[in-house]
């Protein structure tokens, strides 16, 4: 979940390093640090925000044209001065950054110490620099050797990158289970959690696969082998981000910005796969297993967060409209409970990043056991495109703000797409409803914009309500993932306790905590079980709780009984959730800038959790 930046080349490496940083923050930001090479290697690294290694390292020599850069998420060790990454080998020789977890750690700390070693800092990291370098000394190797001999050694997931004073004209990296992509500039070359320090630079980008290691030359080039001691083949891709995708564009944070591209991300995730004319929808990445796709006895959907709330939402498509049956999984808790899973089941895991760990680890273990599994993620050349069957990408664009928001939305789009294209070839809807439903899902960018345009309103019903201590969401149907992603939103970003409920289960345990301090945001929309949501406002208000409702446009009876109401343009019902959850984007966001939150970099959190 940390971020990793590295250069070589012939300028100055720190202010390349710095600006890395501050583009990979989102990554972690517990502390951060660099290690730059100009005969010595020299580390400076600060606990905090990226803000505070800047000024640590003014006045300071920062000279070098090879360097490696560290944003830290903590894992091992407190965020401190002392545990923030890069880290010296015993003798500093060598440096070391790293992303992941080394399981065994603590073993070999306790036979490297036995054998002299000494440990500075409580990460695990700093024993697989020892590790490497025990290595090559007492193994008489040279570095790249020593690194893919210590690789074979350590359990767990990494990706590191690693200098050393006795080779200067080399950067040395290798991953696995977390991310790395390599640029390839003007006889320079870059290194980086993801692409998003890179592109400024170079276009051109070879994404390392699963359990390699590259050696990167001053001179520009790259050799890449397996920690088998395969040689592996370059193959050079053209990055498609582009730099203005990375600012802020005017807007106070990025989540309100990715809010506002809501419309556009939408669209771009329908462009070219929806033809309202004639009428067909084309999902290039499924069309090798469409047919297994239409006759899967079941589907498995695995995701973690946001991404598991966009496949409870996908669950009620497929069922609803499809008629196969669906089982949504915590990616966390599939691998460890040995679940039942056929060869002819169908997996769909879903991701932002396309790296998150606990989804990659289950689409292992439905692959081990004959599943096909798709994929749904928004960055390309990710972990789990490559690991997948086939798939689709969301087309949202980079999302920088730790809650998501764009992401949860293309994925929905992308889900409906999906099981629109199912219940057609299935024969289980009808040509009139099919054509009913994708001329509206066309129409939702419109009507997302339409939403934002509630947005001073949700401003001023969140400075009535930013001291709240626990906020309740409701929902029924396809608002009931929806009332579990605002509540979600507002925890992740304003620190307030939020949780969200089907309403007829408020019964059934939460109606005990609704008070006059109890705020309720009731997902209240037209279509499904509308008179039994009216019910369910009914015994809040009966109690005193404070009712914030989002309701179809025009709805005059919850105007009558909710304290706030929030319109939203009229949809399908299996729609719903593309619009009423934009409210609650907004209010969790303006809760928590009122409240003084950091509301891209939340506490605690990172943006992609590539760590069990």
């Amino acid at each position: 979940m940390c971020g990793i930046v590295g250069y070589i080349g012939r300028k100055e490496a720190f202010p390349i390093l710095m600006k890395g940083l501050r583009r990979l923050e989102y990554r972690g930001y517990d502390s951060a640090g660099v290690a730059l090479l100009d005969g010595d290697i020299k580390i400076f690294k600060k606990a905090g925000k990226v803000s505070s290694l800047e000024e640590y390292c003014l006045g300071k020599d920062i000279s070098g044209t090879i360097g490696i850069g560290h944003t830290r998420w903590a894992t091992h060790g407190a965020p401190n001065d002392v545990n923030a990454h890069p880290h010296f080998s015993e003798s500093e020789n060598i440096a070391i950054i790293h992303n992941g977890i080394i399981e065994n750690y603590a073993p070999l700390k306790k036979e490297l110490a036995e054998r002299g070693h000494h440990f500075q800092s409580d990460t695990d990291t700093e024993v697989l620099v020892h590790l490497i370098e025990d290595i090559q000394v007492n193994e008489g190797l040279d570095l790249a050797e020593a690194v893919r001999v210590a690789l074979n050694e350590v359990v767990g997931a990494y990706a590191i990158v690693i200098i050393a004073r006795d080779t200067p004209d080399q950067l040395i990296a290798a991953r696995k289970g977390s991310p790395l992509v390599i640029g390839i500039g003007d006889q320079e070359l870059f290194i980086a959690s993801d692409a998003t320090p890179i592109v400024e630079h170079t276009k051109n980008v070879v994404y390392l696969d699963e359990e390699e290691i590259a050696v990167l030359h001053r001179s520009g080039e790259i050799s890449i082998r397996s920690i088998e001691n395969k040689v592996k083949t370059l193959y050079i891709q053209e990055l498609e981000l582009k730099l203005e995708m990375l600012e802020k564009g005017g807007y106070d944070h990025f989540m309100l910005k990715e809010i506002y591209e809501q419309p556009n991300s939408i669209r771009d995730s329908l462009r070219g796969r929806l033809n309202t004319y004639t009428g067909k929808i084309k999902l290039g990445g499924f069309a090798e297993y469409e047919e297994k796709l239409m006759n899967a006895k079941r589907l498995t959907l695995v995701g973690c967060g946001t991404s598991w709330h966009a496949g409870i939402v996908a669950e009620y498509l497929f069922e609803d409209l499809a008629r196969i049956p669906v089982e949504v999984e915590y990616a966390s808790e599939f691998r460890y409970r040995n679940p039942i899973v056929n060869p002819d089941d169908m997996v769909i895991a879903i991701s932002q990043s396309g790296e998150t760990a606990d989804t990659l680890a289950a689409i292992q273990l439905a692959k081990s056991k004959g599943a096909t599994v798709f994929g749904i993620c928004n960055v390309v050349g990710s972990s789990i495109a490559r690991a997948t069957d086939a798939g689709s990408y969301t087309h949202a664009g980079p999302e920088i703000g730790v809650a998501s928001t764009k992401a949860f939305t293309a994925q929905v789009t992308v889900l409906s797409m999906l099981a629109l294209l199912t219940a057609r070839k299935r024969g289980t809807i009808t040509q009139s409803r099919y054509h009913q439903l994708i001329n509206e899902l066309d129409s939702i960018p419109g009507k997302v914009k339409e939403v934002l345009k509630t947005n001073d309103q949700i401003k001023y019903i969140a400075d009535y309500f930013k001291d709240m201590r626990n906020f309740l969401y409701l929902g029924r149907g396809y608002n009931f993932p929806v009332g579990l992603e605002g509540a979600l939103k507002l925890k992740e970003i304003s620190y307030i306790h939020a949780e969200g409920y089907p309403a007829a289960e408020m019964k059934h345990g939460p109606i005990a905590l609704i008070d006059d301090e109890m705020p309720v945001v009731v997902l209240a929309t037209k279509g499904g079980p509308y008179d039994k949501i009216i019910s369910n406002i009914q015994e809040v208000k009966a109690r005193k709780g404070r009712i914030i409702a989002i309701v179809s446009s025009g709805d005059e009876i919850i105007r009558d009984l909710a304290e706030f109401v929030i319109e939203i343009p009229e949809t399908e019902e299996p729609l719903t959730p593309l619009l009423s959850v934009i409210p609650l984007q907004l209010l969790a966001y303006h809760i928590a800038v009122l409240r003084g939150c950091n509301v891209d970099q939340p506490r605690n959190l990172a943006k992609s959790v590539t760590v069990e």
